[in-house]
């Protein structure tokens, strides 16, 4: 296993190593906590060397994403190296029947898979379980509302960026990664996610667990890949966010 140098993930490289805690987990670990068979992330020197630190061996964690979401026989004569990130993400989006567009920035992609599986869970909610999520979000007019309105709602929080963006990203990727590797996110304790947290998990939970069985049966990439890229999407919202917040206190 061997590093291909990617500029959709060189950010990894400036996350703290507790910000890396749920990726490296991802990897490593499959829902019910036992070691992947597959991974290789463990054997690592550096790994050996340095766990928990994960920063000090960034690179191997998205060596890791790059050859899980290649062939194998096609890995070897790489020397060891996968495929770039976006190509792990489209892959994953085309499995989930994401709409996408592949000259799209990897944010924009990330953004539009989030979307995907909030929008089945939308369809999947109760008016009630609308109403509450409206009022959670802070829409002043419940009366009524659809799942339709509620995707407008969040496509506009998306396009807004800045922190709305972040929390709405959080919250989804927490409730997806509860449902995929049975835990949610670790550096997602902010207390004013709680409750919208609360009132989305049970809902994308059933998507993604309905999802769920179809790749399992489709094979064990992507069990890794899915997660993984949906960890990386929120460890990029965060990097973002913080970059901003940064330089919005220096001017």
């Amino acid at each position: 296993m061997a590093y291909r140098d990617d500029a959709d993930l060189e950010f990894l490289g400036q996350m703290e190593s507790q910000d890396l805690n749920d990726l490296v987990y991802c990897l490593t670990h499959d829902k019910d906590g036992d070691v992947r068979l597959t991974e290789e992330l463990t054997m690592n020197e550096l790994y050996k060397k340095h766990y928990p630190d994960h920063q000090k061996y960034w690179e191997m964690i998205a060596a890791e994403i790059q050859c899980f979401g290649a062939n194998t026989f096609m890995t070897v004569f790489r020397g060891g190296k996968g495929v770039e990130y976006k190509e792990v993400l489209m892959d994953v989006c085309d499995k989930m029947k994401v709409n996408y567009n592949k000259s799209s920035s990897v944010e924009k992609i990330e953004g539009n898979l989030l979307m995907k599986i909030l929008e089945d869970a939308l369809e999947k909610m109760s008016p009630e379980e609308l109403r509450e999520l409206a009022e959670a979000t802070g829409v002043k007019n419940t009366s009524g509302i659809t799942a339709e309105a509620m995707v407008g709602v969040f496509q506009a929080v998306f396009r807004m960026g800045g922190f709305k963006s972040y929390q709405l990203t959080l919250i989804v990727v927490n409730a997806i990664s509860r449902a995929l590797i049975g835990r949610g996110l670790t550096f997602a304790g902010n207390a004013a996610l709680t409750r919208t947290m609360a009132i989305l998990t049970g809902p994308i939970g059933w998507v993604i667990t309905g999802l769920w069985t179809a790749i399992d049966v489709a094979g064990p990439a992507y069990r890794v890949t899915i997660p993984a890229v949906i960890q990386v999407a929120a460890l990029r919202q965060k990097h973002l966010y913080e970059q901003n917040a940064k330089e919005i206190s220096f001017s």
